[in-house]
């Protein structure tokens, strides 16, 4: 084997080397959870929600201070669904798809929902017929008490009452809270 053909030989090895260290780190770094698995940093289900700590919050496009910050959070309380984890940084989504990677101290484990419907009855009672406490328009967010398979307590500007799960978004299909 020639001088030449040892080096291009050696840098063929190298650029797979290379090529196959880049994709594991990929995958890794993207974090990609099927449903049903558990966060490699944190061992809790993955996905799972919790909400905004801060009253702001960079938004970047991978887990680290280095990357580009896409947007900024400006909501406390927000209901995100983290989808990922790296570290110390968490991939979160928001009702409408967007999201980032966000580090974890932002973020609570304190259950919140989002209104999504227009003008939803806070009930006294699990019951379609219950007595009004009060109304919550769309975009309100609320905290989160006990769910039932179709209705949820909610708490929001010193009003509490039951609303059907399907105004709101922050929820697992199917999760029940006691």
């Amino acid at each position: 084997m020639t001088a030449r053909q040892c080096s291009e030989r050696q840098a063929m090895t190298t650029h797979a080397t290379v090529t196959a260290a880049v994709l594991t780190a990929a995958m890794a770094w993207a974090g990609v959870a099927a449903a049903g698995e558990r966060g490699p940093v944190t061992n809790l289900p993955i996905p799972r929600f919790v909400s905004m700590k801060a009253v702001e919050g960079n938004v970047r496009r991978g887990p680290s201070l280095s990357h580009r910050i896409d947007w900024v959070y400006k909501r406390k309380d927000l209901p995100l669904m983290i989808t990922a984890e790296f570290g110390h940084w968490r991939r979160v989504q928001d009702r409408d798809g967007a999201g980032g990677w966000v580090h974890y101290s932002l973020l609570s484990g304190v259950r919140t929902v989002l209104i999504v419907e227009d003008s939803v009855p806070l009930l006294m009672k699990p019951d379609a017929n219950a007595p009004q406490n009060a109304i919550a328009e769309r975009g309100v967010v609320a905290r989160l008490g006990r769910c039932l398979p179709e209705w949820c307590r909610i708490r929001a500007g010193g009003h509490r009452g039951w609303v059907r799960r399907a105004a709101l978004w922050g929820l697992a299909p199917g999760e029940v809270r006691d």
